[in-house]
This record gives C-alpha cells, sequence and structure tokens, in this order.
C-alpha cells in the first residue's frame, strides 16, 4: 500500500518524537529505572582509609574545631594582605585558567549527553553528468538532484553512553576541585610571599643598623690608626666588617625587589611596589587542626583525585560496553530526481525505518586491550588517591611540628637576642671607664646581629607554619565563590 507524501512525512516526524521521547533528559524513576540501572561494567566504590584517630604533633586532644573552618582574612588578619588576596584572586592568570577548563569540562558534559537522543542529519546534493556511449553520436546530458533527511537513534542497552556522561561529569568536578585548588594555593602563596617580603625589610633594618655601627667603629679605629695610638690590623677589621655589612644590604635589596615582582606574578600585574605592614613582634596563633576524618572532604585535591576515580572506573565501564553489540533505530526521507523539483514530488520520494546491530567479531585484540589499558590506568588513580591522602596527613603533620617546635625556637632565640643585648650594653659601659678594649664592643655586636637576624627569620616562619597548615587542611573549604572573593 503506497502511501501519500503527506502521510509519510507525518510518518518520518512521528517516527523522530518517538525516538526523542525515548531518550532521557533526567533520571528516570519506576520501572524505567530499572533498566537505566542496568549497565556492564564495575560499580564505583569508594577505596577505604583508615583514618588515625588524631593527627602526628597535634597539641592537645582532638576537637571538631578546625583552622579550616575560618575564612582567610580571619586567619591572617592583615588589612594590606587581604587586600593583595583579594586583587590575586580577581586577577590571577592560573586561576583564569582553571577557571577556563571548569567551563571546557562543563561543555563536554552536553557532548558525552547528547549521544542520549536521536542525531538528525540533512544531505543534499546537486550534479551533471555526461553518458559516453560507443557507436552513438550523441551523449546525452544528465542532471541529477537529491535531497535526504536521516535520523538515528542508539540505544544505550548496555550503558556506554551512561559510562561516558557519568565519567564526563566526574571530569567537570574534578576540574572544580582543581579550581578551587588553586583559589586556596593562591591565597597561600600570596599570604607566604608577603610575610616573606616583611621579614626581609626585618634584616634589612637590622643590615642598616650594623652598618651604622660598623661605620662609626672603622671611624674610631681610623682615628686612633692616624693618631699612632692603634694597628693597622684594627681598622682593617673595621673595614672589612663595613664593607660585609654594605654586600649584605645589597643583597638584601635584591632579594626584596624580586620578592616585589614575583607577589605582583600573583596579582596578575606587571612588577611593581607592594605595600605591607611590618613583621608582627609578638605572635600568637591558635591552629587547631580538627578532626582528622574531615581532612577527606575539605582538601580540594583529595576530592579531585576521587573524581578522577569515579571518571577512571565509568570509562572501565565504556570499554566492557564496547565488547557488546550497538542496537539503534534509523529512519530516512528523501527524495531524487533529474529536475530540482522531482525532490519533493511523490513519485521520486524514499524512506526508510530499520533497526540496526552492530558489534565487533574480530579487531585483533584492539578491545580488549583498550579494556586493560583502562583499566590499569583505574588502578592507578586508586594509587594516586591514596597517595594523596598520605601526603595531606604529612602536611598537616609538618605544620604543627613546626607550630611546637618553632615556638620553643623562638622563646629561646628572644632570649638570646635579650642576653646580646645586654652584653652589648656592658662592653660599652666597660669602654668608657677604660676596663675594656673597643674589640670587646666589637665582638658582642658581630654576635648580636645574627642572632636578630634568626629570630626575624623565626617569627616569618611561625607565620608561614599558620600559612601551611590552613593549606594543609583544605582552608575555606566551606566558603562558597562568592565568599571567596567577595572580600
Amino acid at each position: 500500500m503506497r502511501l501519500s507524501v503527506t502521510k509519510r512525512r507525518a510518518t518520518f516526524a512521528l517516527l523522530a518524537i518517538l525516538f526523542a521521547g525515548c531518550a532521557p533528559t533526567s533520571e528516570p524513576t519506576g520501572a524505567w529505572a530499572k533498566l537505566w540501572n542496568f549497565a556492564v561494567g564495575p560499580k564505583y566504590r569508594q577505596p577505604g582509609f583508615d583514618a588515625p584517630p588524631r593527627f602526628r604533633n597535634q597539641l592537645g586532644p582532638a576537637e571538631a574545631a578546625s583552622l579550616a573552618d575560618l575564612p582567610w582574612w580571619r586567619v591572617f588578619t592583615d588589612k594590606k594582605l587581604d587586600h593583595l588576596i583579594s586583587q590575586a584572586l580577581a586577577n590571577n592568570y592560573d586561576l583564569q585558567i582553571a577557571v577556563s577548563r571548569v567551563e571546557q569540562s562543563r561543555a563536554l558534559i552536553g557532548v558525552a549527553a547528547s549521544q542520549f537522543f536521536p542525531q538528525a542529519e540533512y544531505q543534499g546534493q546537486a550534479a551533471r553528468e555526461k553518458v559516453f556511449f560507443p557507436g552513438f553520436p550523441a551523449n546525452p546530458l544528465i542532471n541529477s538532484f537529491s535531497g535526504v533527511l536521516s535520523v538515528s537513534w542508539e540505544i544505550d542497552v548496555w550503558g556506554r553512553i551512561r559510562h561516558s556522561t557519568e565519567a564526563a561529569r566526574a571530569d567537570f568536578l574534578a576540574t572544580e576541585d582543581a579550581r578551587r585548588g588553586v583559589m586556596l594555593t593562591l591565597v597561600s602563596n600570596v599570604a607566604a610571599a608577603y610575610f616573606e617580603l616583611m621579614e626581609l625589610d626585618r634584616e634589612l633594618r637590622i643590615a642598616q643598623d650594623s652598618s651604622e655601627t660598623y661605620s662609626r667603629t672603622f671611624k674610631y679605629f681610623n682615628q686612633r690608626y692616624l693618631g699612632g695610638t692603634d694597628t693597622k690590623l684594627s681598622t682593617s677589621r673595621a673595614e672589612a666588617n663595613l664593607e660585609l655589612s654594605h654586600a649584605t644590604i645589597a643583597d638584601l635589596e635584591r632579594q626584596i625587589a624580586q620578592q616585589e615582582d614575583a607577589i605582583s606574578v600573583f596579582l596578575g600585574t606587571t612588577p611593581t611596589a607592594i605595600e605591607r605592614a611590618e613583621l608582627p613582634v609578638n605572635l600568637i596563633v591558635q591552629m587547631p587542626p580538627g578532626l582528622t576524618t574531615n581532612l577527606l572532604k575539605q582538601r580540594p585535591d583529595i576530592m579531585q583525585a576521587e573524581h578522577n576515580m569515579v571518571s577512571a572506573n565509568a570509562q572501565v565501564g565504556v570499554a566492557v560496553a564496547n565488547f557488546f553489540p550497538t542496537i539503534g533505530l534509523a529512519a530516512l526521507y528523501g527524495g531524487q530526481g533529474v529536475h530540482i523539483g522531482d525532490v519533493v514530488k511523490n513519485n521520486f520520494s524514499v524512506w526508510n525505518v530499520a533497526g540496526n546491530v552492530t558489534g565487533p567479531i574480530f579487531q585483533g585484540g584492539k578491545i580488549y586491550q583498550s579494556y586493560r589499558a583502562q583499566k590499569a590506568f583505574w588502578d592507578e588513580t586508586i594509587e594516586a588517591y591514596q597517595g594523596t591522602i598520605v601526603e595531606s596527613f604529612r602536611e598537616v603533620s609538618d605544620a604543627l611540628v613546626a607550630q611546637d617546635k618553632l615556638t620553643d625556637r623562638r622563646v629561646a632565640l628572644e632570649k638570646q637576642v635579650a642576653a646580646l643585648n645586654e652584653a652589648v650594653r656592658l662592653s660599652l659601659d666597660r669602654y668608657n671607664t677604660g676596663l675594656a678594649n673597643y674589640f670587646e664592643v666589637l665582638d658582642a655586636e658581630q654576635q648580636l646581629y645574627p642572632a636578630e637576624d634568626a629570630l626575624a627569620q623565626t617569627q616569618r616562619d611561625q607565620l608561614l607554619a599558620v600559612v601551611s597548615l590552613y593549606r594543609a587542611l583544605g582552608g575555606g573549604w566551606n566558603l562558597t565563590d562568592r565568599e571567596w572573593t567577595a572580600h
């Protein structure tokens, strides 16, 4: 029985609508959910990890409160640093790259999910040819026109498309975690560089003070030498100390300029001067690490590693599904004729509705080896996940032991600096009363300035320990994107 053109077109449109209706646009429910949940390949299960009850080097009992629960501006409490971090979060190029990667991954979810839906295509052709017949004086010119509209739909029986979409979604979440990891790293790097810059300023002031002292010493010994009351040895030693202080100042000024340039890169600007405060003299920072089990959901790199596992597991499912045949439906409608108007005429039309099954028979082991490769990659992501967790516990432990031991070191250095200041005062008193020569004063000063440098470096290291622990714990894990940048 022949169908009219109108009926054929209606039939074709109805089939396309039915195909589209078969493609799920969201998670199915009811009876269809049972079929939907059927898919070959392994089901994802999170690998277990026995977290210790408390962090090594943790001071005091384990508690729920954590430094990571605080927003970064409440941890560092420096308005100038807050401004720099806000500028970095707005302009840093590494962060912008991470944002672009998130958008790429988001789009790739749509690419993978598009296979759920019917794929409609059109094709048109216009040709002119001349056929030569031996023995015929005239060879005809033949025109040919055709137009075809086709619809095909793969029935996702084995879950290949579902696994591909699951992998794409996990990749997206991994890039999102990577982006948040970049934000946390950026905040930590800016803070660390800022504290190092403050400490270099302190060292520069110490070096300048020492230079002024050595300059007075050199003038004193030189006057004594010219007056014939001292030897050239004293003058040479004083001059050597003075020139060493000049070299130290020049080197510190170089380091300060380069540190400002490094911070400028974090800010997404060309090298510029950085406004900063002075290194705090009195530093008491409480750093509760919180519960060990919270680390697995706070650190973005751990969550990124887990999403990589989910993606790899789903790709194993895709590899398994490739062993099975592809089942689908297809429909076609079109026309062909020697005149372009014949393409839409009933007498020149063609239509087709068909089901198809396509599957591999022999491909030289390609499918099996692809499965083995994907399975090995899955195992790799598991090991990477476990390794990331172990490394995170090491970083927390290192920060905690730094908190403890740097406090002891600072107390000792503060006592040493106080004692050396007293030694300088006493030596000056002895020199002024004629009980000692100036070498005693110079020796006391030569011990004081390195001790002051060591104290400044320890104060810096205590601040860096705060930064390290905040980063190691996944600080700011509970902040929204807007809260990260709105301060």
